[in-house]
């Protein structure tokens, strides 16, 4: 009798916000996820216009200031941000890529709240989530609030870098920006540069 041939699963990274603008602290930790072998390729997903976000620089901008950053790793979404939902957007995925391991990436501070999301038993059901520490929150207490706790990866070591996408919208730092992001924030005029 033959063993059955192992399938790989691609696993993939689905990072959603408003990204607005994109700046070195989400990329120093799409960085971190590929370099530290937790994901083959990330799926980075900019949000829409809704319930907790108003007044977002227009989505196709956002989405071209991800583009700059040059990553082999990375796939900007411009397809899935109708969603208003964390569930419906990975329920998307899921089909468009039901042949990989989709893993939802957040930070602790997200954590505090996860119980609360929509349909979050459902995320859980068909994902995986990846959670980056941060501000020292003890992420494993509001873990162990889920029944499937195995669904969780704790990313205990990153080194978080504190950088503000509302304070860079108020004043645009070099310093803490691509440089083609910065070029084309003052090429186009954004936050009022």
């Amino acid at each position: 009798m033959l063993l059955e041939e192992k399938k790989h699963f691609t696993k993939i990274g689905i990072f959603v916000g408003s990204f607005d603008p994109i700046h070195l602290g989400h990329i120093k930790v799409m960085d971190y996820l590929i370099e530290n072998k937790y994901l083959d390729k990330i799926i980075i997903l900019p949000t829409g216009n809704y319930w907790n976000k108003k007044d977002l620089t227009d989505i196709n901008s956002r989405c071209e200031m991800i583009k700059l950053i040059k990553r082999d790793y990375l796939i900007v979404d411009n397809e899935n941000n109708k969603y208003q939902y964390t569930y419906q957007i990975l329920n998307a995925l899921n089909k468009k890529y039901k042949d990989h391991e989709l893993y939802l990436i957040i930070a602790a501070d997200n954590i505090i709240s996860f119980d609360k999301w929509k349909n979050v038993d459902e995320i859980l059901s068909n994902n995986k989530v990846i959670v980056l520490n941060r501000n020292n929150i003890d992420i494993n207490s509001y873990v162990s609030k889920f029944k499937q706790k195995d669904k969780f990866i704790i990313v205990q070591d990153y080194p978080f870098i504190d950088i503000s996408s509302t304070s860079l919208r108020g004043k645009i730092n070099k310093d803490y920006l691509d440089k083609n992001v910065y070029n084309y924030i003052i090429e186009k005029h954004l936050y009022n540069n």
